[in-house]
């Protein structure tokens, strides 16, 4: 991709994304994504049931009566979006490749991220760390990260979640709040490195798939290929039996990986690459208020 072509998509990219996040996400991210604690803000005399553990001592002994302290929630967060940049995700047979959706969403949430005064970093993984952006605040800070989101090459094909997790555990030592975007197409169990996370971190998992992946076409020989390792086998598509075994094949690994976010109490959504994503996101705030 040329400078040219690059600066003409990242403009795209920001109106698209900045105006859902301005018109549709502004009230529903606020409240779906609390801030990281409570801070004092004043005191004030104490009232019949206000909880005593809040009397500040310093306070009561110089006015001579008891005194409270006030908190209030702080709303400033750091975000991070840790973006899956295997070779899985350079695929789509309908609308768009699962690589741009996934990079549409991430820009959404982190224009979303910005208007509420929120940092903002990223971490590229595929089976490694490719590149961590620290969190900062501001609109240039997202131009670059929308410029990373689209031109970004990763060193490696395949996909390590349990990795990118555990480095998202160490790297960050304040709380935040995470959005793992991928595929999910990882043979390796990572649910208790999403357990620990989650403990740690708001962690919130946004799966994008392409329907061929649960669904072969009935198109007869087909040549597939495993485009993380390279594998390439010819499969009878016509077969309603090799049909069936691949759906049942996604059915069971959906519901493998599903298991995994409940155990891990992650909220997630799972998107497909013909559907209204917007309308996905909106229903995943909506279970979070």
């Amino acid at each position: 991709m040329d400078a040219n072509e690059l600066i003409e998509r990242v403009r795209r990219i920001e109106i698209k994304t900045r105006g859902l996040s301005s018109n549709i996400f502004a009230g529903q991210y606020h409240s779906a994504f609390k801030g990281r604690g409570m801070a004092f803000s004043e005191v004030r005399e104490y009232q019949y049931g206000d909880d005593v553990r809040d009397i500040d001592w310093n306070v009561t002994a110089r006015m001579s009566k008891p005194y409270v302290k006030v908190f209030e929630e702080e709303r400033e967060m750091t975000v991070m979006l840790l973006v899956d940049v295997s070779s899985s995700l350079d695929f789509g047979t309908v609308n768009q490749l699962k690589k741009d959706m996934e990079t549409e969403i991430a820009a959404t949430l982190a224009f979303s991220a910005i208007q509420n005064n929120d940092k903002i970093g990223v971490i590229f993984f595929s089976d490694q760390i490719e590149k961590f952006i620290p969190p900062k605040k501001g609109k240039k800070h997202i131009l670059y990260i929308i410029r990373e989101l689209l031109d970004f090459r990763p060193k490696s094909n395949r996909t390590d979640i349990k990795m990118a997790i555990e480095y998202l555990t160490n790297v960050l030592k304040k709380r935040c709040t995470a959005f793992l975007l991928s595929d999910f197409i990882d043979k390796n169990d990572f649910t208790s490195a999403l357990t620990i996370a989650n403990r740690k971190h708001d962690v919130v998992a946004i799966q994008v798939y392409d329907r061929r992946i649960s669904d072969l076409p009935d198109v007869g020989l087909m040549k597939v290929r495993d485009a993380e390792t390279g594998h390439e086998q010819y499969v009878d598509s016509s077969s309603k039996a090799v049909r069936r075994a691949h759906h049942d094949w996604w059915v069971e690994r959906q519901e493998r990986m599903n298991v995994s976010f409940t155990k891990s109490r992650v909220d997630s959504v799972s998107i497909r690459t013909d559907e209204d994503y917007v309308k996905a996101l909106l229903t995943l705030f909506a279970k979070r208020n």
